[in-house]
């Protein structure tokens, strides 16, 4: 998978919901691959997110439960 087949909305929306948990992630300013993650930069420093994450933002966003973002979240400090 390219940078360009990752859905950058997802990623945003992601962002945008981690942020819930953890209001020290910035906003979106772009994004590379790093093998099987996708290394995100933000206002506030990288975030690290993998691609299977993304694309279940991007497929199946209400499969993502509040849990499992708040632990994603929390490891982000």
């Amino acid at each position: 998978m390219s940078k360009n087949d990752l859905p950058t909305y997802a990623i945003v929306e992601l962002l945008i919901r981690l942020s819930s948990f953890n209001p020290t992630i910035g906003n979106y300013k772009d994004h590379y691959l790093n093998n099987e993650n996708v290394i995100v930069k933000t206002a506030h420093g990288p975030v690290t997110l993998s691609q299977e994450l993304i694309m279940r933002q991007f497929n199946e966003p209400e499969k993502i439960t509040e849990h499992e973002l708040k632990l994603i979240a929390l490891q982000l400090n």
